[in-house]
């Protein structure tokens, strides 16, 4: 077994209230191995039928997305972990300052950040013949914006060690349909590249991943049957297989990595 050298870490990962999302299984990865964790969330209200969350589907990933924390908070004791749950806005620079006040108060240090909080739109307007101000406004507020001011707090919190993860999707580059989603994404890989070259000198490594078509809740059965084939690995993503993939860049065997973006996409959008 890998001791990836994580035990009384302090991890720091955003978005983190679906239970079946990257966020939430990559606090459970940390937790498995010994680490300390803050988890923020917010709550996103969409409508979606109560008699459908039952099943994988959009209706599910939505009702998850508006709950809080308490399914993952419940696995986290049963763990026996040493966590704390922030609901909070990363958009909001006052907001990003009182988590990191948070953090210092409880556990005195922050070694790794997992900047996995998205904003995207679910109402088809993310095309450039129906894109609003408002879509592209609330989609880099947080995938961006959010991003860089929990970044600049990281930095400024940093003690002896240090690892960022940026969470991307596998289509950032050409993402057809949702164009501010992508761009956000495509914005974020640019900004891990050019983060990693300032911070370097301090330690810390900066690193993307990309995830390809992830089963966090959001794909019913007939999306996974037209999404599969285009999968060369024949399988859709689980969140463990980003879990694990952010467990090792933010390991000490992962020192000298720095600075990538790193698809895990079973094949898909290479």
């Amino acid at each position: 077994m890998i001791n990836y050298g994580l035990k009384n870490r302090v991890a720091l990962i955003t978005g983190a209230n679906n239970p079946q999302g990257i966020g939430a299984n990559t606090a459970f990865a940390f937790a498995r191995e010994g680490a300390k964790l803050v988890l923020v969330y917010k709550k996103i209200f969409r409508p979606f039928d109560k008699n459908k969350i039952t099943k994988n589907g959009i209706d599910k990933y939505y009702a998850a997305n508006e709950g809080n924390a308490d399914i993952v908070e419940n696995k986290l004791k049963e763990m026996h972990a040493d966590y704390i749950v922030l609901e909070s806005d990363i958009s909001n620079e006052n907001a990003v300052k009182e988590i990191y006040s948070a953090i210092m108060e409880r556990y005195g240090r922050i070694d790794i950040l997992v900047n996995n909080a998205a904003a995207d739109d679910e109402n088809g307007f993310d095309t450039i013949e129906k894109i609003t101000q408002t879509v592209i406004d609330d989609t880099f507020a947080v995938n961006v914006r959010g991003s860089i001011l929990m970044t600049r707090e990281f930095v400024k919190n940093r003690r002896d060690y240090g690892r960022i993860i940026n969470i991307s999707t596998d289509a950032a580059q050409i993402f057809a349909g949702q164009i501010t989603y992508g761009a956000s994404k495509a914005t974020l890989e640019a900004l891990t590249r050019s983060i990693a070259l300032e911070v370097a000198k301090y330690g810390i490594t900066v690193n993307c991943v990309a995830p390809g078509p992830t089963q966090t809740g959001w794909i019913d059965s007939d999306l996974e049957k037209s999404v599969v084939p285009l999968i060369p690995m024949g399988k859709l993503i689980q969140p463990e297989d980003i879990a694990e993939t952010i467990l090792f860049l933010t390991s000490e065997q992962a020192r000298m990595i720095t600075g990538q973006v790193i698809k895990v996409s079973g094949g898909h959008a290479l």
